[in-house]
């Protein structure tokens, strides 16, 4: 299974709102991969990590079921960021689309720079845990094998996240 974390936090090519964004997104990747979604997460309102007075985010999680190239779908998800108006100027920085590969069926690569799996970060962050609870609640974390409920107990207490209650679905 193929985990892709969605978020944005500002409006785009395609949506003038951060959910608009990730609900375009959704069809993007679709559309790409040429296949649908096994499972569409909840939508959060999250803080940015680290602090910081930009806006606050829109994040889920999207499982596929897909034989892909790990790289294969990286290009692809940094084309479909680039789309939607995302400029890489600086780490963190407040944008319109991003889109991160959690997992893919429990692979471990370490191709630093290019590509690391599980996302060297997922673990630490709440806007990936919660919403990857919900669609995969036995999902364990490859490298640490510590289960998603664990990685949840563990989050700095900093971290604000709350469901995101003006979903409509539009997929």
């Amino acid at each position: 299974m193929i985990f892709i974390a969605i978020g944005s936090n500002l409006p785009g090519a395609w949506s003038d709102t951060p959910y608009g964004m990730c609900q375009e997104a959704i069809q993007k990747i679709s559309s790409r991969l040429q296949c649908q979604p096994i499972k569409i997460s909840p939508w959060y309102e999250t803080s940015p990590i680290p602090p910081s007075p930009q806006p606050l985010y829109i994040n889920g999680i999207i499982a596929f079921q897909k034989k892909i190239q790990p790289v294969e779908l990286l290009f692809i998800l940094n084309d479909i960021e680039k789309e939607a108006g995302r400029m890489r100027n600086k780490v963190n920085e407040a944008r319109p689309l991003d889109l991160d590969i959690i997992d893919i069926d429990g692979l471990v690569i370490d191709d630093f720079p290019r590509l690391i799996l599980p996302h060297p970060r997922a673990h630490q962050r709440g806007f990936v845990l919660y919403p990857l609870r919900d669609i995969a609640p036995m999902w364990t974390h490859p490298l640490s094998h510590k289960s998603v409920e664990q990685l949840i107990s563990e989050l700095p207490l900093d971290q604000e996240i709350d469901l995101y209650h003006n979903q409509v679905d539009k997929v």
